[in-house]
């Protein structure tokens, strides 16, 4: 092994969400310019990232190593008891050897989420032995069991620790970690985590926890803690990392662990070792069983030829040619199963008077105008086919169904119900330039009107940024250029603009699988919901392969419906006999 070189295993992005300060582009970057050429992703407990981070890393030659930080409950992930449990969780860093590994990982995360979810999303030892295949574990960072146990000065409990995480791992897998803050409060744990390593024969790495990327990044990063935890940088309360949790480059790890040659050198065979392949090309769109036992091709020719007598009367020869070629190019892609789900779930709400329809692109069809799907007919205003569907590009279709928001609910319950693998698409929030200013300035302590003054003097609109409304807008170029306040406000502004600040759910995307979801990508719980939501993104669904529709509740539509049956109750009562109007 190589006795030069570094490879990074535990880093936060930012979707250790206001934890985390490190954009993968400019990780990459710095990656380059210290001559490292793979490096770990390791969010808390959650996958946002890890296919961005993969294309990216991948597309600047770096090498990407999946992995996350989870989180282990003490004793059952069900145990939800309160009292002290909140605290008492570990860290364990978990990374995907393989391609098996990452689908185990994808497995856990979503079980942290759905099943463990206790102010974190937590795993178990039980549910790691069932999914521990193909990953590599270390023992994490201070938080860990066996760090915190001798933290506390119980090495009993320490050394029963990793032989827990032995019987799971093997010594093949697991490594125990180490970690090394001169300029943290921590207690010094090293010296124990070497004995024990050394008496129980197990593998060494060092890590260096990394949450930014350069030393001089500390500020901002200590303020983004103060804006995720509420507290404000004068707070002596608040959560503080060390000022070294930065990149450090392979010099600086080496000489901090000069003591532990190989435990560095491991990194680099831990690096060497980790080759996943996220599969990126092949599709795997729901499928639809016909209940006539035919093929989703042959039943969906049928259903289009029966629409075009009831919708043309007479089907002309132009009409008929439309449509076969509109049904070669979808069955020929494969998504004949697509469109008789989309199909299916309009004809459930049509039958259950919950207005719906279809938008956009796909009111270029013909076969969606068969279908009932859309109500314009394309041959009679020359819509076009093409705009909605490529016939020389291999991109999922995409049909915008318009429902009434208050049926929208019971659409979505009996598509789960019908299909089953279906779940609503996360969607992230990121720091933007004016609610940067107005976050920063809070954690600063900024008088209230100033920060509104500030916030209000950038140009709202779409893609503003701090660099951009200092060059456009004069006073507050002279604000920065005269008070350090402000300086310093906008110095940190800039560094934490377009990270991501939190997760919610997209309004209308659902996405719909042939096979559980986990096999695909890892699920998300939000918090105090009971809704099943990807941890990717609409994109990066699309990416992985799998279906997104976009299900948008429209209340105009409600309105219409309530409008349309206060008429008929008004004609109704018309329509009545007038009474004769006596008085006693």
């Amino acid at each position: 092994m190589a006795s030069k070189g570094f490879a990074h295993l535990h880093l936060h992005t930012q979707y250790s969400l206001l934890d985390g300060a490190i954009a993968p582009d400019k990780l990459f970057s710095r990656c380059k310019e210290l001559d490292m050429d793979s490096v770990a992703i390791t969010d808390h407990g959650n996958m946002f990232g890890a296919v961005d981070f993969y294309t990216k890393a991948r597309k600047a030659h770096i090498k990407p190593i999946i992995g996350i930080e989870a989180y282990i409950a003490p004793g059952s992930r069900f145990d939800k008891q309160k009292g002290g449990v909140k605290d008492n969780t570990f860290h364990l860093v978990l990374l995907a050897e393989n391609n098996t590994g990452y689908h185990n990982l994808l497995r856990l995360s979503s079980i942290g989420f759905t099943e463990g979810f206790y102010y974190r999303p937590r795993i178990d030892k039980e549910v790691l032995a069932r999914f521990n295949e193909g990953i590599i574990c270390t023992t994490a960072c201070i938080a860990g069991e066996a760090p915190a146990a001798i933290a506390q000065g119980d090495m009993n409990k320490a050394r029963s620790a990793v032989e827990s995480y032995l019987k799971i791992f093997g010594e093949d897998r697991f490594f125990i970690e180490l970690q090394h803050h001169e300029d943290s409060d921590m207690p010094n744990i090293r010296p124990g985590l070497i004995e024990l390593a050394n008496e129980m024969g197990v593998g060494m790495i060092v890590t260096n926890d990394v949450h930014f990327l350069n030393a001089d990044d500390f500020e901002a990063h200590n303020a983004l803690c103060c804006i995720g935890t509420g507290k404000t940088v004068a707070d002596p309360t608040r959560m503080q990392y060390p000022p070294s949790v930065y990149l450090k480059s392979s010099e600086e790890m080496r000489g901090m662990f000069a003591d532990a040659p190989q435990a560095c050198d491991n990194t680099l065979m831990i690096a060497e070792r980790c080759n996943v392949e996220i599969d990126l090309k092949t599709r795997h769109a729901p499928r639809f069983t016909p209940d006539d036992g035919s093929s989703p091709e042959d039943f969906l020719t049928k259903l289009c030829h029966e629409g075009a007598k009831k919708r043309y009367g007479r089907v002309t020869g132009e009409i008929k040619q439309r449509l076969e070629r509109e049904l070669e190019i979808i069955e020929g892609k494969g998504f004949a199963g697509y469109f008789l789900i989309v199909w299916d779930f309009c004809n459930y709400a049509m039958q259950n008077k919950i207005p719906v329809g279809a938008r956009g692109s796909a009111v270029g069809t013909v076969v969606g105008y068969c279908l009932g799907i859309c109500d314009v007919d394309p041959v009679k205003y020359d819509l076009l086919f093409e705009r909605f569907m490529d016939p020389e590009r291999n991109e999922m279709p995409d049909i915008d169904i318009d429902i009434c928001q208050d049926g929208r609910a019971k659409v979505l319950e009996y598509v789960r119900q019908k299909y089953g693998h279906i779940a609503q698409i996360i969607t992230f929030g990121t720091m933007k330039a004016r609610a940067v200013i107005r976050d920063v300035c809070r954690v600063l302590d900024v008088p209230l009107s100033e920060a509104d003054r500030l916030a209000k003097l950038i140009p709202n609109e779409l893609k503003m940024t701090l660099d951009k409304a200092l060059k456009i807008e004069p006073d507050l170029k002279k604000s920065c250029d005269k008070d350090e306040q402000t300086r310093k406000v906008f110095e940190i502004g800039r560094k934490l603009e377009g990270l991501t600040r939190h997760a919610s759910v997209h309004a209308c995307g659902v996405v719909i699988a042939d096979e559980p979801l986990t096999n695909y990508l890892p699920l998300y719980k939000p918090p105090g919901s009971e809704d099943i939501v990807t941890q990717f993104e609409g994109p990066t669904v699309e990416k992985v392969g799998l279906l997104k529709m976009d299900f948008l509740g429209l209340r105009t539509l409600s309105v219409i419906e309530r409008a349309v049956e206060l008429i008929k109750l008004s004609l109704i009562h018309i329509s009545e006999p007038t009474r004769p109007l006596y008085i006693s």
